[in-house]
């Protein structure tokens, strides 16, 4: 069963959303301020993050960037479009505007965890390319793909979150823990080799660059 993390420090919020989860069969865990959320976040990791923005002690965007590859959906009332675009960028997966529909927020939360393994690992697949998060492998339609330890962590953020963009800031700040020798100046190097990595087992370019941005991991297009 998954494990979902309520952020909100509005009690009747919080039990509303617990009730409903429990009722779709979902495992949940409280935090009541931005605080004791990060602090949950250090030792526990869920399968999903509820997060409101405005929380007493850390807010909620302090607690975003302790999430890392965590699935967070953002629940707030701030619904202006530069918050949105904030705070997607900034690595939440979506944006609810507080009032929201229970119904429709159900249905978000299964969309992002559709397919997803659970928090103690498990298999991502993306167009041919399964990385498995328990024995550390990759392969491409069952044949294996020797990564280096940066390559491996570089692939299997872009692998949670396809189609995403990753600026090379939240690429470093997600990967460190992993590979701290990984900098700045060697990122664009690591990206490539990983790129020309796929692309020999596959004959598709899959990482795109964005410019200005970053980089995302696409559906593969064949090489002419």
């Amino acid at each position: 069963m998954k494990t979902i993390l309520i952020v909100d420090d509005d009690v009747h919020i919080g039990d509303m959303l617990e009730e409903a989860l429990s009722k779709e069969r979902y495992l949940t865990r409280r935090a009541y301020s931005g605080t004791e959320a990060i602090m949950i976040l250090e030792n526990f990791r869920p399968d999903l993050v509820l997060l409101d923005l405005m929380l007493p002690g850390a807010c909620g965007e302090e607690v975003l960037q302790k999430t890392g590859d965590i699935p967070v959906i953002v629940l707030s009332a701030k619904a202006d479009p530069d918050s949105k675009v904030s705070l997607l960028l900034g690595g939440a997966r979506d944006y609810v505007a507080k009032p929201f529909n229970l119904g429709e927020l159900m249905a978000r939360i299964s969309v992002q965890l559709r397919g997803a393994p659970d928090a103690s690992g498990g298999l991502c697949e993306f167009d041919g390319i399964s990385l498995d998060s328990l024995n550390r492998t990759v392969s491409y339609h069952g044949e294996p793909v020797k990564l280096t330890r940066t390559e491996y962590a570089i692939l299997k953020i872009m692998i949670q979150r396809p189609k995403q963009v990753f600026t090379k800031t939240q690429i470093l700040d997600r990967i460190s823990s992993d590979t701290p020798d990984c900098t700045d100046s060697s990122l664009k190097i690591h990206i490539s080799n990983l790129r020309k990595k796929l692309r020999e087992v596959s004959g598709k370019d899959y990482i795109e660059a964005v410019w200005g941005i970053g980089f995302k991991l696409e559906q593969g297009s064949k090489k002419q």
